[in-house]
Formats: C-alpha cells, sequence, structure tokens
C-alpha cells in the first residue's frame, strides 16, 4: 500500500498537524532518542526506509546523522522534498528491494514500515544488507489499546487494512530474518487515542517508556554487532576474575 496522489500524500502529512499527531509523534521521537542513546552519530550514514513525507528525516539529521531516505511514493518524497530542501538524499524504491550496495549505511530505519509491505521479512533482510551496524523499528502493536479503538471504530482507513504486529510476533520474525543480532525493545503511548493530550496525567500516562507489548508504538533498536558496553571501565573497583 502507498500514496499514489498528491492529494493522499497530503492527507496523510496533516495527521502530524492535529493535536493528538502532535503529541503521538513528540513521544514517538522521544521514545526512538532514548533507544538510539548507544549509538554514535558523528559521520555516520543512515537509511530511513519507508521515509514517506519525511516525519523523522529530521530527527535523525538534527540527531547528527548523515540520512538518505528512500519510498516507494514519488507523492511523498515530493513533499518530503519539499520540506527537507537538500539536508536529505532522497530516492525512489521499494523496502524489499533497495537499490543500494552491500554495507553502505551504517544503520538503517524501518518506522511503521513493516505494516505496508507484502513481505516484512525480507524487509528486514534488505534493511541488514545494507547497514553494518545496526537497524531500528517501530511498528503498531496489535494487542494495544490503539487498535482496539481502531477495530471498535469500524471505519474502512489505511490502519484498519494494515497488518498490526504483537511484540512476539515481531520478535519471533526478527530473530528468524536476523538470527545473530542483539535485541531492545520499549512502548509508549499506552492509553487510547483521545488520551494522547498534553493534559497533566494523561500527559504523564502515555509518555511512560514501557515493556514492548504495552504502548500503541514499540521501539527495537537492533545491533547487529556486539552491544557498546554500558559500564564504563573505571567502575571496576577490581579487576573482573575469570
Amino acid at each position: 500500500m502507498h500514496w499514489k496522489t498528491t492529494e493522499q500524500a497530503r492527507a496523510y502529512d496533516t495527521w502530524a498537524t492535529h493535536p493528538q499527531g502532535m503529541f503521538a509523534l513528540q513521544q514517538e521521537r522521544r521514545l526512538l532518542q532514548n533507544m538510539l542513546a548507544p549509538w554514535p552519530r558523528r559521520k555516520q550514514k543512515l537509511l530511513d526506509i519507508g521515509c514517506g513525507t519525511g516525519f523523522f528525516l529530521d530527527f535523525f539529521w538534527e540527531g547528527g546523522f548523515d540520512v538518505t531516505g528512500i519510498d516507494i511514493s514519488p507523492a511523498m518524497l515530493a513533499l518530503a522534498r519539499e520540506k527537507k530542501g537538500h539536508r536529505s538524499d532522497l530516492h525512489v524504491g521499494s523496502a524489499e528491494h533497495l537499490p543500494f550496495a552491500d554495507r553502505e549505511f551504517d544503520y538503517a530505519s524501518l518506522l511503521t514500515v513493516l505494516e505496508f509491505v507484502d513481505d516484512p521479512g525480507l524487509a528486514l533482510r534488505e534493511a541488514a544488507r545494507v547497514s553494518r551496524k545496526g537497524i531500528v523499528l517501530l511498528f503498531l502493536n496489535k494487542l494495544s489499546l490503539y487498535r482496539c479503538s481502531v477495530r471498535l471504530s469500524r471505519m474502512d482507513t489505511a490502519l484498519s487494512r494494515v497488518q498490526w504486529f504483537s511484540w512476539w510476533r515481531m520478535r519471533a520474525l526478527i530473530q528468524k530474518n536476523l538470527p545473530s543480532c542483539y535485541m531492545r525493545a520499549r512502548s509508549v503511548l499506552v492509553g487510547p487515542p483521545f488520551t494522547w493530550r498534553p493534559v497533566l496525567g494523561l500527559r504523564h500516562l502515555n509518555s511512560l517508556f514501557l515493556p514492548p507489548w504495552c504502548g500503541a508504538v514499540t521501539a527495537v533498536r537492533i545491533d547487529l554487532t556486539a552491544p557498546y558496553a554500558q559500564t564504563p571501565l573505571m567502575a571496576w573497583e577490581t579487576e573482573p576474575s575469570a
């Protein structure tokens, strides 16, 4: 599924200007910032696969990455170019058949992309093929209150037609296609969409970083090499024994 016309792309893009969309996007960026804290940024090349109209291109660029974006929809990329100018290198292409060389990038991102592709496992393998160090995912949690609200509305929307993932299904998908990786996952936005507001109490509830099966949106950091040490060497009081 992709947005073929400029009107469809603009309708998708306006989600981020609605109060709920603005709040949700802010929490997703906070979650990503937390998850990506161990990754180096300077002179690191990141490919944003399925970048759409560029919701996260500036997030990665401002974080210090050299950013390239790719999306299957020319209409979406046209809007991304309007907003991002020359800050990102943008390409038309499919997540399942990336037009890049092996290990061309340091990192790759797939942010709510696997829900829309025919073969999520192939998209994961392609992301791993073109990146050397790691992949970050965002996916829509099938067991969340957000998913319940979409089903109860019974409206025929893009979200009602895509595939949603439970944490256990996503973990199994990653382990099957990237068997030698290391994973860390957290979620955010535990309440239903009508609670996604900057109101005291609701804001705190929906900004909590929770286990990956709880919130509407789950982030997974996948390290393709051994994860970076989290404890500085000077923290050891004595030499560790064998």
